[in-house]
């Protein structure tokens, strides 16, 4: 993103998701907030590429190694 410039928003996070992102984040070598832009930016390259706004498995449990 490099140049760009950057908003800022207020995020409410339950303690255990920022614990989870935070842990994930780390195994990673990113900053939580790097880690969260990160998630963001492949969710939105995503629905980019099938068109869609939510994951034809929204219903399934997510396998997230953390």
């Amino acid at each position: 993103m490099g140049d760009m410039k950057k908003k800022q928003v207020p995020l409410r996070l339950s303690e255990k998701l920022y614990n989870d992102i935070a842990a994930w984040a780390e195994d990673d070598f990113r900053s939580v907030n790097g880690q969260i832009e990160y998630l963001l930016t492949e969710c939105v390259r995503q629905r980019k590429k099938n068109g869609k706004y939510v994951s034809e498995h929204l219903d399934e449990p997510l396998e997230l190694d953390i």
